[in-house]
């Protein structure tokens, strides 16, 4: 039988930005192996699995390489499917079963809000080769779960970062962002961008389960629960987050691209 497939451009309200995800909507689970290979064939820093279950969608989410634990944008991209295609009623939460426990999703007006845990921050030293790797100075470094956080100077200095991708392939890791305060005169409060090589992903335009440490990191620093932030990857995208003791509310917007049909 023909799966439905999508392709849906997260975090942003334009076509062709933000971070594309593909939505694959099971009507039974399928061998992670099956997964893995439609992720690679989509091509896309993850493509998501929806099954329909009795008390919500079970979702899982993969790259062109691995199955990962927690992935934001294509979890609201998942949901932005569900209510468009009329799966889910407007006024109807989504609730995701997945690696990471619970998530539901919320429409508010024309955005998504997703509720994700809150990741912690461990301040401490990083291996030096991969602040070499990604020619930058570091005011800042630690760890969030297995990736490496870096906190740089300036929005000028994130912006500017050009990594060496074959040198960050030859230390071992998962994934590193490279964050600061955004400029006065922006409408941000925080940039970042993030690169996951390591995973078949490059740079990732946007970048939602990041923030579930970013959020939590740059509220304590600004005295701020409610931020915007901007992801400055060439495709470029935000996000309106909030911040509670142990959750991390992300908001965005979508746009579907594409809608098809896999035969596999």
């Amino acid at each position: 039988m023909p799966v439905p497939l999508f392709q849906v451009d997260a975090f942003t309200d334009r076509l062709f930005a933000g971070n594309p995800a593909g939505v694959c909507l099971l009507d039974a689970p399928e061998s992670a192996e099956w997964m893995r290979l439609v992720a690679r064939e989509m091509n896309l820093s993850e493509t998501a699995f929806a099954v329909s279950g009795d008390d919500g969608f079970s979702l899982r989410w993969f790259t062109p390489v691995v199955e990962v634990d927690l992935c934001g944008h294509a979890t609201l991209a998942t949901a932005h499917v569900l209510w468009e295609t009329g799966r889910l009623a407007p006024e109807v939460p989504a609730r995701f079963h997945t690696r990471s426990g619970l998530l539901t999703a919320r429409r508010v007006g024309e955005w998504i809000a997703i509720d994700f845990p809150r990741l912690p921050f461990a301040a401490g030293p990083i291996p030096a080769e991969v602040t070499q790797a990604l020619g930058v100075e570091a005011r800042l470094t630690g760890l969030f779960g297995p990736k490496w956080l870096i906190e740089v100077e300036s929005e000028a200095a994130v912006r500017a970062v050009r990594p060496d991708f074959v040198r960050l392939r030859s230390i071992p890791g998962r994934g590193v962002v490279v964050t600061s305060a955004a400029d006065r005169a922006s409408v941000y409060d925080f940039i970042s961008r993030y690169f996951a090589p390591w995973v078949g992903v490059d740079e990732d335009p946007v970048t939602g389960s990041v923030h579930c440490c970013l959020g939590p990191f740059w509220s304590e620093r600004l005295g701020k629960r409610e931020l915007l932030a901007c992801q400055a990857s060439s495709r470029g995208g935000w996000l309106r987050i909030k911040v509670t003791d142990d959750r991390v509310e992300l908001a965005g917007r979508a746009v579907t691209v594409l809608r098809g049909e896999l035969r596999a």
